[in-house]
């Protein structure tokens, strides 16, 4: 992996989200992809749900020694978390843990890029696992918005 390279795709995730909602309709949030299951709406709280776990998971994989860094049911909390609502705050979480975890990264050691942990769904889970996941989470999910918006039911 190249780590510089990765790094930078993340860094321009939250960009790449904010061009694909740029001017949405309410009637484009709520509209899926062709075949698709979620929302442009539901896709930005299921991000911002994603991101705050990422937040805690490189802090864990940092911080502590051989972490349990536990996986989580994402159909669930978008059943239960009222993935109705306006999307803003939503917004705002991506970018302030984007934010916030660059800025760890830039700090961090390469004895810290070493870490290690145990996912309870990936067995075996380091930092750079982490980073090479969610440098492409958000750009995923930012081309599913844009292909729903493209779709004319």
């Amino acid at each position: 992996m190249d780590r510089a390279a990765t790094i930078e795709r993340y860094r321009t995730g939250m960009a790449d989200l904010e061009d694909a909602v740029a001017d949405i309709t309410e009637a484009e949030l709520d509209r899926p992809e062709r075949g698709g299951e979620w929302t442009p709406r539901q896709v930005v709280h299921h991000l911002a749900d994603g991101e705050a776990m990422s937040y805690t998971r490189l802090r864990r994989l940092v911080a502590d020694d051989e972490p349990l860094i536990q996986g989580y049911d994402e159909p669930l909390f978008a059943r239960r978390l009222h993935y109705e609502r306006p999307i803003a705050s939503s917004l705002a979480v991506v970018r302030a843990v984007r934010e916030a975890s660059l800025d760890l990264m830039d700090a961090m050691t390469l004895e810290d890029w070493a870490k290690t942990g145990t996912h309870t769904e990936h067995a075996s889970y380091s930092v750079d696992r982490w980073l090479e996941i969610y440098a492409e989470h958000v750009h995923e999910h930012a081309d599913q918005i844009r292909r729903a918006r493209a779709w004319k039911a």
